[in-house]
């Protein structure tokens, strides 16, 4: 079983890549919006520089994609 942690941002947007999602603009502060064209999902991610982006968030963006932890976290 793959344990969730940290991530850097550009760990972060090579996944959310490889499951269809792509820049869409960015968001309030330090955050971007990415969206899935086939079905219009948009997802905020934060980007803040140096900083990982944490366990929490990482799981919220699991969660709206509907994967697994094992399947995000897949290399």
């Amino acid at each position: 079983m793959t344990s969730l942690r940290e991530l850097s941002y550009e760990q972060v947007v090579s996944r959310l890549r490889r499951f269809g999602l792509r820049f869409y603009r960015r968001g309030k502060g330090s955050h971007e919006l990415w969206v899935r064209d086939e079905d219009g999902l948009v997802i905020p991610v934060p980007h803040h520089k140096g900083k990982p982006i944490r366990k929490g968030t990482i799981r919220a963006i699991i969660r709206e994609l509907g994967l697994s932890v094992e399947e995000f976290m897949r290399e």
